[in-house]
């Protein structure tokens, strides 16, 4: 048995789109039974809490739009999302309501939880409904998200969620009963019990997304997910949707990845893994050995030049004198002001233009370190 499974008390659990729906488009709703039927065992049990982040909505609004697969297009599968995304929950109700459990829907973007207020909002409503007994189901808001502000996967989603909900383990769900050491589907190739850390994959190949066009992620995504969770101190179970009970219950199944890390700070993770940066700002040498050596504030003294159209209160990149991306922030200055700031003081700043200006480009709060 795994220790670090069956002392886990809040569990963030991940199922993708190939587990629950038809290669066609459209709801499975014995799929959806079978993996209810495994957490609601879990839900509640002991003090245990689930978390349910749930891939699903764009395949289960095809065969309802009558599309044959998973459209290419953004408007397309914003439309997919926003009625399939009712069927998704009304079934999750459904399934659940068979044993006494309430459900409570959580759509995300990026900006919902890389900004500070809208982290918080996400952490109160996530913890309020487990307080409460509900089981939330957590997706991408796919029926207003851009480009700008996906995740991309909801692998990565989960990772993030099992950070924002301070879960004590993070178990996803595919069609694959772990991670091999090849090509599952290649002789000779055995199942990876247990990963301690990055380099024990070194030399593993890991697939894409399967060919039932449904889902947009496949093993890189998954073990990506693993990595960010681990080193957030969250340790991961990778298995298939069949084996979820067995997962659950601690069972050697799948792939264990141990934690390699601690927790981080709040929202900063999300900042790092889930905002897309529309800027960049380059800093001297000075800032940047105060940014990532001191952990500093960026102030605009230390800025030698910006790049891109960006407001204040959005995602930008910082840069050496080389272009070679140090840190992630959320900047306090449209772009269109920083110009005017760069190389001056903000003593300087605000006995010229007012009080307004003596504060930092990006403040050391809203600063994420990037790995060289």
């Amino acid at each position: 048995m795994r220790a670090d499974v069956t002392q886990a008390r809040r569990i963030v659990v991940k199922v993708g789109s190939s587990s629950l729906t038809t290669a066609a488009g459209g709801l499975d709703a014995d799929r959806v039974d079978a993996l209810v039927d495994a957490l609601a065992k879990h839900t509640g049990e002991g003090g245990k809490e689930i978390v349910l982040v749930s891939s699903g909505a764009i395949a289960a609004g095809l065969a309802p739009l009558g599309l044959a697969k998973r459209p290419r297009d953004l408007a397309r599968q914003q439309a997919a999302a926003s009625v399939g995304q009712g069927l998704l929950v009304a079934r999750y109700t459904a399934s659940f309501a068979r044993y006494g459990h309430r459900v409570g829907q959580v759509l995300l973007t990026s900006d919902d939880t890389s900004r500070r207020a809208h982290y918080r909002n996400a952490y109160r409503t996530l913890e309020q409904l487990l307080s409460m007994g509900a089981v939330p189901i957590v997706n991408e808001n796919d029926t207003v998200a851009t480009d700008e502000i996906r995740f991309g996967d909801n692998d990565r989603l989960a990772a993030l969620v099992a950070h924002l909900v301070r879960a004590d383990l993070l178990v996803l769900l595919s069609d694959v009963d772990g991670l091999y050491d090849g090509n599952p589907a290649t002789p000779g190739t055995s199942r990876i019990e247990e990963v301690r850390g990055p380099k024990e994959l070194d030399g593993i190949e890991i697939g894409s997304a399967g060919s039932a066009g449904v889902g947009t992620g496949g093993m890189v995504t998954k073990v990506e997910a693993a990595r960010i969770a681990a080193g957030a101190g969250v340790p991961v179970v990778l298995t298939s949707a069949i084996h979820a009970a067995d997962a659950l219950a601690g069972r050697s199944t799948g792939t264990l990845f141990h934690r390699t890390g601690r927790r981080s700070a709040g929202r900063l993770l999300w900042l790092a893994h889930a905002s897309t940066p529309v800027g960049a700002l380059t800093l001297d040498d000075g800032a940047v050995a105060a940014v990532v050596d001191r952990r500093t504030s960026l102030l605009p003294a230390g800025v030698v030049e910006v790049e891109g159209d960006f407001s204040a209160g959005e995602p930008v990149e910082l840069r050496d004198a080389r272009g070679r991306p140090v840190a992630r922030g959320l900047v306090n200055f449209d772009a269109k002001e920083i110009p005017k700031l760069l190389g001056r003081s903000t003593h300087d700043l605000a006995r010229d233009l007012g009080p307004a200006y003596e504060r930092e480009v990006v403040h050391r709060d809203d600063l994420v370190l990037l790995d060289s």
